[in-house]
């Protein structure tokens, strides 16, 4: 069965649990309160044929770019996000697609899925869990 075009445009709807998360990543205090503020949109391009996908973070404060190709490891630099490198795998596990991220912190990744117009996202790290939901622009 085909999975999912993940492919658009989706801005930042819900948030719940971010400060702890960025708190487990060591993200400074002051760092931490500005991006709770923050309303990201996220810019999917995805091709199913081929697997290869790019997420783009854009937000009012600092953009975040993540190009992959879904089932092969690659080197992910988090600079932008809390300043390290993880080996990173992106899979599917049924129409979820679910990011590895093996690095300095345990149990560190993200799911993302579909639901209607809507995209989901849990993010995870030592156990810490905080959830983004995105509405789908027309």
């Amino acid at each position: 069965m085909a999975k999912p075009n993940y492919s658009g445009t989706f801005h930042m709807v819900e948030q719940e649990n971010m400060d702890s998360y960025l708190e487990a990543l060591d993200i400074n205090f002051a760092l931490r309160k500005i991006v709770c503020l923050l309303k990201p949109t996220k810019e999917i391009t995805h091709d199913p044929a081929t697997g290869a996908m790019k997420i783009r973070t854009v937000t009012t404060f600092k953009n975040f770019n993540m190009d992959f190709t879904i089932g092969k490891e690659f080197t992910e630099d988090l600079g932008p996000v809390d300043g390290r490198v993880c080996q990173t795998t992106v899979d599917w596990d049924g129409d979820n697609l679910v990011c590895v991220q093996r690095g300095e912190k345990e149990g560190r990744g993200w799911t993302h899925w579909l639901e209607g117009d809507k995209l989901h996202l849990e993010m995870r790290v030592q156990g810490i869990k905080a959830k983004q939901v995105f509405k789908k622009a027309n």
